[in-house]
């Protein structure tokens, strides 16, 4: 039987440049908001920490130390 991606978190290794896929999915989920990111629309994580984040400013707001 084959198995769907569909509705499945994606598991990475995100790169300065890019990302592979560790764990197929279709989706992974932002580290500070929650939200649901399609991999084809995620622009946007940190290398350092390994986390996805759903828009720039949420990014920008968590990778400035506080």
């Amino acid at each position: 039987m084959l198995m769907s991606n569909t509705d499945r978190p994606a598991r990475l290794h995100f790169m300065a440049n890019g990302f592979r896929v560790l764990a197929p999915g279709d989706h992974v989920v932002c580290a500070v908001s929650g939200a649901r990111i399609a991999l084809d629309d995620l622009r946007y994580w940190s290398v350092a920490k390994q986390e996805a984040y759903a828009t720039a400013a949420i990014a920008t707001e968590a990778m400035t130390p506080a």
